[in-house]
């Protein structure tokens, strides 16, 4: 079942692919009353009432007007309701359809203005059933009895908790989070701590975000927390990294947490430069398994290595680290510094990450323990669904986008047959799209740029096909004959194969080929880290 867990975040979304309704498409598509505006900043200010379940505030939105208009699409998911929007003092007419909220605003707004308005609301969101795949906000007590609050909502969407532009393609440029709790409770959210408030019985954390920011990335975090913290010389300089954690948990925390600046370590050799040095690096307890909240990565894996204690490769290589720790973290640098535009496109982010914890591996231990690891989670591949999911309905692609992903970038990596250039593409693609939301053309046109080959099949293959290519074959005396079945219109990728253990590579299509060989070989194997299947004749 954590196999099936890990799979899909939002499996229900996507089990009648073709059933979409108006709401699907209002919370998937930049619709008219979305595109004539550009976020610049939010001011997201709420108090939390653990006793009650209760959030109520308000979001300040900024925005800079691209076309003029005068129709504003603001999303907030039932049961929470918007109470006013209030601009230049005025309050605005708001028609509500569903969880999309079309506000009327007095004038049509001039172009190339800034303008801003507040969006007031209440209610109890909705909880999460099994956070972080069926997400919302967690209401749950820690081992002494105090609440332990937290957000997740991938995929749901961060309108389940509060009113945003709840679309991937716009990322508001910075935010400030303001989170009024009781007072001996904190609260921990993205970037750095500005401001704690007493004001009466509670406390207001104001954090600060300087860095663009993902809707489902933004997160609250409630709870009895104690720090620590630790400051690491990266290639950027100084970043702090800092740890909250509940304090039954510090000592357990303080070991188990080395996993972090190690992370940090073979990340910054893999893809560069963390992305969010002003914002820094927060590891946050959460009562849920974890999630990839920018600056903010949460952790619920019981401070054990492994997937809360299991090697998904069952290779004992995914024992010698946290999954949640590294997982998560790899998604700063894909999710969070380079975010999808449409969750069509989620592969972008956890076929990345789900790939980053072999490169973990292997800057520790070695290239062969990085291969057995990516090659041992093929078990958990069930090639039902392609990876990409339908464009603008708020639609996933298959679970086959983390490990289907993860094997689909080594088999790239052994095409390129050079790790360093490897290494320098993941690194500058980093730095191509850095803050930025991206599309898969333009992920698939870098990787065929950067490495020279024309990749197009081959992302037709793995992300557009349930078909996983096999190379069909028979040795009669010393003829090698071979071709491609199971493959897509174009595919004639080459792959590398050991004749009586010397490596040779070969040039399959979908028509038979020959191979005069010296001697009938006693062995044939496919390198095993191509991800293909094979079938002898």
């Amino acid at each position: 079942m954590f196999l099936f867990s890990l799979s899909l975040f939002s499996q229900g979304l996507t089990q009648e692919k073709h059933n979409f309704t108006r709401q699907d498409t209002l919370r998937g598509s930049i619709t008219p009353e979305r595109e004539w505006w550009d976020l610049t900043y939010y001011h997201l200010d709420i108090k939390v009432n653990p006793d009650d379940k209760f959030i109520s505030g308000k979001n300040t939105i900024q925005y800079k007007v691209l076309k003029t208009d005068s129709v504003m699409q603001i999303d907030l998911q039932s049961p929470l309701k918007i109470t006013k929007v209030i601009q230049d003092n005025v309050e605005l007419t708001v028609k509500h359809d569903g969880n999309a909220h079309f506000i009327k605003l007095k004038e049509n707004q001039p172009l190339n203005a800034v303008k801003s308005l507040d969006v007031y609301y209440e209610g109890n969101p909705k909880e999460a059933v099994n956070a972080p795949w069926d997400g919302g906000i967690s209401w749950k007590k820690d081992n002494n009895g105090n609440p332990f609050i937290a957000s997740s909502c991938q995929g749901l969407g961060a309108s389940v908790w509060w009113p945003c532009k709840d679309h991937m393609y716009d990322e508001v440029d910075s935010m400030l989070i303001s989170v009024n709790v009781p007072k001996d409770l904190m609260n921990v959210s993205n970037g750095r701590l500005r401001l704690v408030e007493r004001i009466g019985e509670t406390k207001t954390y104001s954090w600060f975000v300087k860095n663009p920011i993902n809707n489902y990335g933004v997160n609250i975090n409630i709870g009895d927390y104690t720090h620590f913290s630790e400051v690491y010389d990266g290639q950027g300089g100084n970043i702090d990294m800092d740890y909250y954690v509940l304090k039954d948990n510090l000592e357990k925390a303080k070991e188990q947490f080395k996993d972090a600046p190690r992370m940090m370590k073979a990340f910054e050799h893999w893809f560069g430069q963390y992305p969010f040095y002003v914002d820094g690096y927060k590891l946050v307890e959460a009562p849920y398994l974890g999630m990839e909240h920018q600056s903010s990565v949460t952790y619920g894996n019981k401070y054990q290595n492994g997937y809360l204690g299991r090697d998904l490769s069952g290779t004992g290589w995914g024992l010698k680290f946290d999954f949640i720790i590294i997982h998560e973290s790899g998604h700063e640098w894909f999710a969070n510094n380079i975010t999808n535009k449409d969750i069509a496109d989620m592969w972008i982010h956890e076929s990345f990450t789900a790939y980053s914890e072999s490169l973990f591996l292997d800057y520790y231990y070695g290239k062969q323990a990085a291969s057995e690891y990516v090659i041992g989670t093929r078990k958990s591949i069930k090639n039902d669904r392609p990876i990409i999911g339908v464009y603008n309905v708020n639609n996933e692609g298959s679970g086959d986008m983390y490990y289907k992903g993860a094997n689909m970038l080594h088999t790239l990596r052994q095409l390129i047959e050079d790790d360093e250039k490897w290494r320098q593409i993941l690194r500058k693609m980093n730095i191509t799209f850095y803050h930025q939301t991206v599309t898969t053309k333009q992920i698939e046109d870098y990787l065929s740029e950067e490495t020279g080959i024309d990749l197009t099949a081959f992302f037709n293959q793995y992300l557009r096909s349930v078909k996983n290519p096999t190379l069909e074959y028979s040795i009669d005396k010393k003829v090698l004959k071979y071709r491609w079945i199971n493959i897509v219109e174009g595919f004639d990728m080459p792959v590398q194969v050991l004749i009586d253990d010397v490596e040779s590579w070969i040039q399959p299509t979908s028509e038979w080929n020959t191979l005069e060989l010296n001697s009938k070989p006693s062995t044939f194997e496919i390198d095993p880290d191509f991800y293909i299947e094979a079938h002898k004749l």
